[in-house]
């Protein structure tokens, strides 16, 4: 113990690891919250699109052209200008625009949108002939929705939460750095404008082992739940 103490005082002289610690758990709780809510929000909503596209059971292209543009925006505009933004709304929201909780409204928004796509695109990919089946037998929406659709897509859908979560941490990062806490702050304020590059490289690193772990979970689930 006293080594490693010594270790971190010789190459790590402005990292406080009770700090680092606090900042990690600010990241956690802004990417896993964030992901639940975007991870509901962008089920539905990519459901929603799916249905009412061409041929998708419950067709209307005016509301899927609608909403469709509605996500589009969203998705193009860069999340940092996005968060500026949603000050007045998060400001309502929150109380506030500055903290962890100030970070979801723009985190949510943002993913959702961006995980709405990709919901779409892996409902696309279920078997034309299995939906037509369930709807041959009679299967009423809600049973269409969760007894086949969802299922038979679950694989790409936990794909796409996967990568949608690495994405998070990056915008809790970019969230971080303009008051709401967490590693980006650290590496930013703590950091970057002291020039203490061992903070740098610290939280840099922590945010790769977050990233690395969501990726193996995600990747050992697909594998399990993929049958094919």
């Amino acid at each position: 113990m006293d080594d490693a103490q010594q270790w971190i005082s010789q190459y790590l002289p402005y990292l406080k690891l009770n700090v680092l610690g606090i900042e990690t758990i600010s990241t956690l709780y802004m990417t896993f919250v964030s992901g639940a809510l975007s991870c509901l929000l962008g089920i539905f909503l990519g459901v929603f699109l799916f249905l009412t596209a061409k041929d998708g059971g419950k067709e209307n292209l005016s509301v899927y052209r609608t909403l469709s543009f509605i996500v589009n925006i969203f998705r193009a505009v860069p999340f940092i200008i996005l968060i500026i933004l949603l000050f007045p709304f998060t400001k309502w929201l929150i109380g506030t625009i500055l903290g962890v909780n100030a970070a979801l409204p723009a985190l949510v928004i943002s993913a959702s949108a961006f995980y709405a796509r990709l919901v779409e695109l892996a409902l696309r990919e279920v078997d034309r002939g299995v939906i037509e089946a369930s709807q041959s037998m009679g299967a009423k929406l809600h049973t269409l929705i969760f007894r086949v659709l969802i299922p038979e897509s679950s694989p790409a859908l936990i794909s796409g939460l996967t990568v949608t979560l690495i994405s998070l941490v990056g915008g809790t990062a970019i969230a971080g750095a303009i008051g709401a806490g967490g590693l980006g702050n650290l590496a930013y304020l703590e950091g970057f404008q002291r020039s203490h590059m061992d903070v740098v490289w610290a939280a840099t690193l922590v945010i790769l082992v977050i990233v690395l772990c969501i990726q193996v979970v995600g990747d050992t689930l697909v594998r399990w739940i993929d049958k094919r």
